[in-house]
């Protein structure tokens, strides 16, 4: 069972299930805020007790043509507020699509300062399969006033990346498809991927005989193709929703450390002056 005075950054479903149905009410359960973000529809049907459900979409600018940047500090504040966000709260989100979308929560939780946060390893699929306890009740908390500050260090802009794209200290991890990434499905304006990256796509991470928990051996698999753990990781996708998921992933590693391109490449593959490789 996981300590429940430090929770893991991979949480697996049985832990979370003895901290939820353990008697007495420890620091770190009485601080839990666990979101889902699951379809609307099967949240009403089926969710982790005490889960709040939080649409994807608040997550993101949604403006064209990069609609995966980072939204507005204000709406990232509203967001934030009606989670009842004070800081002190340990996170533990989860999704209905191998972690896509739970990753990019969690890298918006990096980029506004909070480190406090695990995944849960498989998601809602692993949690209902393996017949854990469920409800249909939804949840919310009490809202309170919040004050947010972006923090650069994970996010790579475009800029960033011309800046760092000859220099061997940095890997791009593109987790689009292969024929994204060779320009055989065009995808914006150019298409084809950022010179020097290296295409690994974000389902390749995940193992669905294990109920889409984190495939294992990731480190030596990746290593092969030449995204290393002592190098420094961008990663991307089209919108930065599947690399969410390769975000969480590198983390989970040990990566030197993780950046992720929100622009991704309907911001690359629009502009005029980015270069592109096919």
């Amino acid at each position: 069972m996981t300590d429940n005075n430090k929770l893991p950054l991979i949480l697996e479903p049985e832990d979370l299930e003895s901290i939820l149905t353990a008697e007495d009410n420890s620091p770190v359960k009485e601080r839990l805020i666990i979101i889902d973000l699951c379809n609307p529809q099967l949240y009403r049907q089926a969710h982790v007790p005490g889960a709040i459900n939080v649409q994807p979409h608040l997550l993101i600018a949604g403006t064209q043509p990069a609609r995966g940047k980072l939204p507005a500090l204000s709406q990232l504040e509203s967001l934030f507020s009606e989670l009842g966000f004070t800081g002190e709260e340990h996170f533990i989100v989860y999704d209905d699509e191998g972690g896509g979308w739970a990753g990019r929560f969690i890298w918006t939780l990096d980029v506004i300062g909070h480190r406090k946060y695990s995944y849960l390893n498989g998601g809602i699929h692993a949690w209902l399969k393996e017949g854990h306890s469920r409800e249909s009740r939804p949840n919310e908390r009490t809202s309170t006033n919040v004050s947010l500050t972006i923090h650069d260090s994970v996010i790579a802009s475009c800029d960033f990346i011309l800046e760092t794209l000859e220099s061997p200290e940095f890997t791009i991890w593109d987790a689009r498809s292969p024929a994204e990434y060779s320009g055989e499905k065009v995808m914006a304006q150019k298409a084809g991927h950022i010179p020097g990256a290296i295409n690994f796509e974000w389902t390749r991470a995940m193992d669905p005989e294990q109920n889409y928990r984190i495939k294992e051996g990731l480190v030596e698999e990746l290593d092969a193709l030449g995204i290393k753990r002592d190098q420094q990781i961008i990663t991307h996708c089209q919108a930065h929703h599947r690399s969410g998921f390769t975000y969480l992933v590198a983390k989970a590693l040990g990566f030197k450390s993780v950046r992720a391109y929100d622009g991704s490449w309907s911001e690359w593959g629009n502009l005029p002056h980015t270069p592109v490789a096919q």
